[in-house]
């Protein structure tokens, strides 16, 4: 054959094939499933930082709290005397016996939700109207709030006990102004239900100011063609709220709630000042009861058990703001 013969040929095309099995390429599959792994673990390395530091903070003493409760402690054994000794649950057992116990449970209760229940019907009130008003008046609304939220709890209690004071307060004052009645020298702490009611009143002056900032926010974000809509077809302003704005921000509402129910069951400072840190019987709620047992009287291992009962129940009301909050994402 000749050499133009040679060049003139034609040379058979090349077939790509697909590179066999076990060449050391990764196959598409398991690139997949690392994506899949890397992203379900990203929000756990970015939560990590947060949750270690709560165990650090939290665990151990929530461990020595329930170590405590199980044991004989008292000053002999603080002071290294005696050693604890392990008593099981005797410490429980004279808690839930204790008559005066489930006393505090129930005022601790209705004190937390009277205090719930004002401060998030106050608070609403309050974030519908701030919709309502000019943006001069929402900002110096919003001001006053932010001013009074700011303002220490100590400060705080030292206002309301000068404004209930029984010689000079400013509301017994006031009521004596209206005809017919005299409140002059009048007592607010002679009695458990007046005083618990003017604490309950800074309780919940304190907490407002967050509650109607966080709802002025969720409110923003109802649309307002829903409402206009909803007016249009014949619904007043209570109807209005009820099937359009409240089912928008009631997770807010949910979360809102519990949190109150969290913080009002922990309420330990306003008690304790407004009543010169030794609160009277009719005065104890379950953190100044475990507070009064563990350091009034030296018995440590009690207070623990009532602090650890605290927590669990506290623990129950988590456990419904979970439940509500799942069954509002099912509804979604």
């Amino acid at each position: 054959m000749s050499a133009a013969e040679t060049t003139t040929a034609k040379v058979p095309p090349r077939r790509h094939s697909s590179p066999p099995a076990g060449d050391g390429r990764p196959s598409a599959a398991p690139r997949r499933t690392r994506l899949r792994l890397g992203q379900a673990a990203t929000p756990w390395l970015l939560l990590a930082p947060c949750i270690l530091v709560l165990v650090l903070v939290l665990g151990y003493p929530l461990i020595r709290l329930g170590t405590l409760s199980f044991q004989d402690y008292k000053k002999p054994q603080l002071w290294g005397f005696k050693p604890a000794t392990w008593v099981g649950f005797d410490n429980y057992r004279a808690i839930l016996g204790d008559s005066e116990f489930w006393s505090v449970v129930v005022r601790t209760i209705v004190f937390a939700g009277f205090c719930v229940l004002f401060t998030m019907v106050i608070g609403m009130l309050v974030a519908l109207l701030l919709q309502r008003v000019s943006p001069w008046v929402r900002t110096l609304i919003n001001i006053a709030l932010v001013a009074s939220w700011a303002m220490p709890v100590v400060v705080a209690v030292t206002v309301f006990k000068w404004m209930f004071d029984s010689d000079y307060g400013v509301v017994n004052w006031v009521l004596s102004q209206i005809p017919g009645v005299d409140y002059s020298g009048h007592n607010w702490f002679a009695s458990g239900p007046e005083g618990l009611s003017v604490i309950m009143m800074q309780v919940v002056w304190g907490a407002i100011p967050f509650v109607v900032i966080t709802l002025s926010a969720g409110l923003t974000q109802v649309p307002k063609e829903l409402e206009e809509a909803a007016r249009l077809d014949g619904a007043g302003a209570f109807g209005v709220f009820r099937y359009v704005t409240f089912p928008i921000i009631k997770p807010l509402v949910v979360m809102m709630t519990t949190l109150s129910v969290i913080w009002d069951m922990g309420v330990f400072a306003q008690v304790w000042l407004m009543r010169g840190g030794h609160p009277e019987p009719e005065f104890q709620l379950l953190t100044t009861y475990s507070y009064d047992r563990a350091f009034g009287v030296n018995d440590y291992a009690t207070g623990s058990a009532i602090a650890l009962l605290t927590v669990l129940l506290l623990l129950g009301v988590v456990a419904v703001y979970m439940r509500q909050m799942l069954k509002i994402g099912e509804v979604e």
